[in-house]
């Protein structure tokens, strides 16, 4: 069987002999179809928003107006869906002072160059554009103590603003259930001691904090307080298609049409998991395999269809390098073991950044060999972190049966990021 997986723009080839494949999991977003123009799909759902008034109306008497957006390392196809955004906004208040605020979380500063490729000439000509920095503490506010007895601090503009618009895109979390929605403040606007805490060990620990989850999920339940409290009045969330096309759109309340598109996006993404000695996947291409530390969502999908020690094969460019100065100091600390022990051992409140992708990495490494399919990072830097180094995925193919053994089965996942594994009491061996 012969696959072309996604790899940085492009794809690489796999090849893998069919008395070894078990199963291909792909999700409906591979063959999901609509005739719809997208522009037509985003202005249907501003015009039946669910749970709230329409922006426009919302807009009306209101001064300075905030849009929320994402930050490079997300495919939000804002070309779309920001123009359509602030025509509604300005339907209501030609006059407003928008000031469109790219929620960057504790990511690096989006450059000139990325917004440009995000939002064409004219948006960044024409429109205040501020980049989210979460480590500038004189512009973050404390707002409120969060039900994990967090603390909460967001980006001044957010408290100055009239009203609060976000714009995003629902695909499945590997730890806080789906993308979207709440997200868009905490922890896209938050403060980098509030997403640390947000995302502490014992966060990360809890069986809620998983892809697909939203009830009894602790991260998911800070967050969608702390978009409350803050007052997310209004969003437009989009679902697209495995090329990226937008194939639904869920506009106004921010936990109501998040929750509506959450539904939808699982019935497009769920599959059940099948068990195989190898399961090969990818981070989903640029930009999400940009770095390392974006690619544990990937090998999570794969984690859950993997037997017991099985060998996971994951493709990802990581043509920006590791992705973290802490998440590659605590990644270099040591054995899986010694990573997972000096995380846990971090109180909530001392949490630090990037430490949640170590940790789940950690856990991952105990149970697993991981071989990393790159062509951007040298493999002995990938392996003092623990993990095998192949330049493709034959390459990684061959070291995986090495290990396992030539009848080893195998699972090809080829966009690991979109796919919700279904819990199960039983592994399916379809």
């Amino acid at each position: 069987m012969d696959f072309q997986l996604p790899y940085y723009k492009g794809t690489l080839p796999l090849h893998v002999p069919e008395r070894n494949l078990r199963h291909v999991l792909v999700n409906r977003a591979e063959d999901f179809r609509t005739d719809r123009p997208e522009a037509d799909i985003v202005r249907d759902a501003l015009a039946h928003p669910i749970g709230t008034p329409p922006l426009h109306a919302l807009a009306r008497g209101k001064e300075k107006i905030l849009v929320i957006t994402s930050d490079h390392t997300r495919s939000m196809p804002s070309g779309i869906t920001m123009p359509i955004l602030l025509e509604e906004i300005r339907k209501g208040q030609p006059d407003a002072q928008i000031t469109i605020l790219i929620g960057t979380g504790l990511h690096r500063p989006t450059t000139p160059e990325e917004l440009l490729d995000r939002f064409g000439r004219e948006i960044v000509e024409h429109e205040h554009i501020v980049v989210h920095n979460a480590f500038q503490a004189e512009e973050m506010r404390y707002v409120c103590e969060l039900p994990s007895g967090a603390s909460l601090s967001v980006n001044r503009l957010a408290l100055e603003s009239d009203l609060i618009v976000a714009e995003g895109f629902i695909e499945p979390h590997f730890f806080a259930g789906f993308s979207g929605g709440r997200k868009s403040i905490l922890p896209a606007i938050a403060s980098q001691e509030t997403v640390n805490e947000n995302h502490s060990a014992r966060a990360i620990a809890s069986p809620g904090a998983a892809t697909g989850v939203l009830d009894g999920n602790p991260i998911h339940e800070d967050m969608a307080y702390a978009a409350r409290k803050v007052g997310l009045a209004f969003i437009l969330n989009v679902a697209m298609d495995a090329e990226k096309h937008i194939v639904a759109a869920f506009a106004g309340d921010c936990i109501e049409a998040h929750a509506k598109g959450c539904a939808f996006v699982f019935d497009m993404c769920g599959v059940d998991p099948v068990a195989a000695d190898i399961v090969i996947t990818t981070n989903s291409g640029y930009p999400l395999d940009q770095n390392l530390y974006q690619t544990p969502k990937g090998v999570s999908t794969a984690a859950a269809c993997a037997k017991e020690g099985g060998v996971l094969i994951l493709g990802a460019s990581l043509c920006d390098g590791i992705g973290g100065t802490n998440f590659e100091k605590l990644m270099r600390l040591g054995s899986p073991e010694v990573i997972r022990k000096t995380i846990e051992a971090i109180p909530p409140k001392e949490s630090i950044p990037e430490q949640w992708c170590a940790q789940i990495y950690a856990n991952l490494l105990l149970r697993h060999p991981i071989i990393i399919v790159s062509q951007h990072m040298e493999g002995q830097e990938l392996e003092h972190m623990g993990f095998l180094a192949a330049k493709t995925f034959d390459q990684a193919l061959e070291m995986a049966f090495q290990l396992k053994g030539a009848d080893a089965s195998v699972t090809v996942i080829p966009d690991g990021v979109s796919v919700i594994v279904r819990k199960s009491k039983e592994v399916s061996h379809e």
